[in-house]
Formats: structure tokens, sequence, C-alpha cells
């Protein structure tokens, strides 16, 4: 009886030890959750509390649309519009070249490479992630800037060589999530087009790729936030004019560059239409987000019980010549 008691007890004393540490666990979990919010709510505050005041300020439209920045003039104006299109057109460039690229690219890493291949690229992406922007920036400084100057005869420094940079930043990102998301699709999607007749790229590209749309969709907009964030090396490319984009081979301003540039001197209402700039940058990438999970959402409506996919036409195609075959 004795025995039996110590054992009991001590089977107890496990699973109230268990106990607390599931409970201790549970706790730093919640903290570290609470932590990541506290951070979000204390920059937006920030950013809000300082730059929605130099808006009302400036006014809503001379500062959204104004077409001059020139802060220490008198009077000063305080226009960013040439910085958001600045940015507009760097990053639409951007995911014009690394969208396409990223995709096709994750595309035969996951379903063509071969393994001693794999083995040598995979690292190399992976490489490119980890690379500092300012190198980036002195890559396109030294090598795309002086190609572009050589070839059309113009200063270098623009749209055009900030757009090639951006472009080649972003694809580590593209390219590391989309193939996760293919990989992740099930072996019997591929499987199954295959049985049912498709090619090798028809069920790749009609079945696989559809399948992993949301992964994907998910690479390309933190590839979209990666270009519209980025500063150093845009600084370095751009040629940081601060008039409306004249062209893609002039040189054009964006709005992390022009917080980069000039935040070490500014002062007052300076300083303060910096921060509002700022708030504007947030507001960018808060409306790519929305636009995401509504892409998301309608992307789930139009789900296979909804829309006939590829499988659903396959099928039917292989019972229509199944049924012509039992007739003749």
């Amino acid at each position: 009886m004795d025995e039996q008691k110590t054992k009991n007890d001590k089977a107890a004393a496990k699973r109230r030890l268990l106990w607390y540490r599931e409970n201790i666990m549970h706790g730093v979990f919640f903290v570290c959750a609470l932590v990541s919010i506290a951070a979000v709510v204390l920059i937006c505050l920030f950013l809000f509390a300082n730059g929605i005041p130099a808006i009302a300020e400036i006014g809503v439209f001379d500062f959204l649309l104004g077409e001059k920045w020139a802060p220490t003039n008198e009077p000063a104006s305080y226009g960013i519009l040439p910085m958001i299109l600045g940015s507009i057109y760097i990053t639409g460039g951007a995911i014009l070249i690394g969208v396409p690229i990223g995709i096709l690219a994750a595309i035969f890493l996951a379903k063509y490479c071969p393994k001693r291949l794999y083995k040598v690229v995979k690292p190399a992406v992976e490489l490119l992630a980890g690379i500092p922007s300012i190198v980036y920036g002195f890559f396109g400084l030294l090598v795309i800037v002086p190609m572009i100057r050589n070839t059309f005869k113009v200063s270098g420094a623009s749209i055009l060589a900030a757009t090639i940079v951006l472009g080649i930043m972003i694809l580590p990102t593209i390219i590391g999530l989309a193939e996760s998301a293919i990989r992740a699709v099930p072996e019997s999607y591929y499987e199954g087009a295959l049985a049912l007749g498709a090619t090798h790229e028809r069920s790749i590209f009609r079945v696989v790729l559809p399948a992993a749309k949301s992964g994907v969709m998910a690479a390309v907009v933190l590839g979209i936030g990666r270009a519209i964030g980025e500063a150093m090396a845009v600084c370095m490319v751009a040629g940081n004019q601060t008039w409306m984009p004249q062209g893609i081979l002039k040189g054009v301003r964006t709005l992390t560059t022009n917080i980069v540039l000039e935040m070490g001197y500014a002062a007052d209402l300076h300083r303060e239409a910096l921060i509002a700039t700022g708030v504007v940058l947030f507001v960018f990438i808060l409306i790519i987000n929305l636009l995401f999970s509504v892409l998301k959402k309608k992307s789930m409506s139009n789900s296979v019980e909804k829309k006939p996919g590829m499988f659903r036409r396959l099928f039917a195609k292989a019972k229509s010549s199944r049924k012509e075959d039992s007739k003749a």
C-alpha cells in the first residue's frame, strides 16, 4: 500500500509540474503576442500623433496634391505628390520585373530543377535575401547606372535604374514564399491531373499553381511591401530630384528616400511633415494588405465547389470519351 501511495504521489507531482509548465509557457506566448501588438499600436500612435497635426496645418490637399517640396523656402512648400508618384512608378516597375521572374523561378525550383542544381540555386537565392540593401545600392550605382548612362546618353540615375535594383531585391522574397506555397500543394493534385491526361506543364500551371494561389499572392504582397519600403538602395540610384516624374530615364525621389535624406536636419514643421510622409507610406502598405485580403476572399469564393476547375473539366472530358467508346 505504501509503495502504491508513493507511486500515486509521484504521478500527481508530475502532473502538477506539467500543468505549471504548460501554464507558464502559455503566459510566455501570451506576453509575446501582446508585445507584438503593443509594438504595432505604439508605432501607429507615434506616426498619427505627430503626422496628422502637420497634415492639418499644411492642408490635406496642399500636402497630398502639392507639386512642390521646398521646406527651406519662404514661404515653405510641403507638397509630396512627386514623391508619391515616384514611389508608385518605381514599385510598379519592380513588380513588372520581379513578380514574373520570381514566380517562374519558384516553379522551376519546385517542379523542374534537378536535385544537384537545386543544391546550388537555392543557397544562391537565400544569399540574395541576406545581402544588405546598401550593397544592392552600390551594385546599381557602379553597374546599372553607368550601363543606362552609356546606352541612352543620360545621367543614368533614374526611375529605370531604381526599378531594376528593386526588381532584383524582391526576387528572394517572392521566390522563397512562392516555392513553399507550391510545394505545400498535395502531390495528389499533380498526379490526378496526369492521370486524367494532362501534360506535365498543364498539370503545374492549371492545377498546382492555382491551388497555391493564396501563398503566391502573399509572396507578391510581401515583395511589394519590400519594394515600396526600401530607402537606401533607391536613394543611391534614383537621382532624388523633387520634381514631378518626367520619364523613365529621369531622376525622381520616393517617400522613403525623402525621409532618409532630410530627417537628419529637419526641425519643427519640416520634421513633422516628414513624419506625415511616413503616415502616407503606412496607409499605402495598409491599402495593399486590404486589397490582398479582398482578393484572397474572392479567390476562395471561386473555389472548386462553385466554379469547375481543371479537374472537373478533365473528368468531364474523360467521362464523355468513355461514353463514346461504350456506344461504339
